[in-house]
């Protein structure tokens, strides 16, 4: 079930400036660096987690309703569904009603449970279902977990420091699993 990044978090966990005085730069030669590295940070973390950190929106796209129900999200934490759709036979998208679906948002992965009856089947076999959703932990840094903000600091210097050395010198610090490690999402 792939999901398809829509639109990516409005804010980073970790500002430049913060960045600048965890890195230990005060000049602003590399200030475009250090903000694509805080990006590249924030993306590493949550890899490592199947976490994202600040809200984003993604589409799931499925081929059909689960006979189960359930629909595990491969993104999380799960937020809120925003909007459903199926394809009809003639290409066209069809609004799903909204009271069809109950987002479990405690659990993890997330589950979206489908109501039986209230949905449309998909006029086509492949990706005949989309699924707008919201996931991650708020709308700010101040949301994130403080244990996956340090992660993402961790990142972020280790690429600053390393971003001239190949192979296995290049290897994150052991502390960076100590971190992220309660946080990850396991596979349904």
């Amino acid at each position: 079930m792939p999901a398809i990044l829509l639109a990516g978090p409005a804010a980073e966990p970790i500002t430049l400036a913060e960045a600048k005085t965890y890195l230990r730069v005060d000049h602003d030669a590399e200030d475009a660096l250090i903000a694509s590295l805080i990006t590249a940070a924030r993306a590493t973390v949550e890899a490592l987690t199947r976490r994202a950190l600040i809200d984003q929106n993604w589409r799931i796209v499925r081929d059909a309703w689960p006979a189960s129900g359930l629909i595990p999200v491969p993104v999380n934490p799960l937020r809120a569904v925003l909007a459903v759709h199926v394809v009809d036979a003639g290409g066209a998208e069809v609004a799903v009603p909204a009271d069809a679906f109950t987002a479990d948002t405690a659990r993890l992965p997330g589950l979206i449970r489908v109501g039986r009856g209230g949905v449309p089947a998909p006029g086509r076999a492949l990706a005949g279902i989309a699924i707008d959703i919201v996931a991650g932990h708020g709308a700010s840094a101040d949301h994130v977990p403080s244990p996956l903000v340090e992660a993402a600091r961790v990142v972020l210097a280790h690429f600053y420091e390393h971003r001239d050395v190949p192979g296995p010198g290049a290897a994150f610090p052991a502390r960076l699993d100590a971190l992220v490690a309660p946080f990850r999402v396991t596979r349904l």
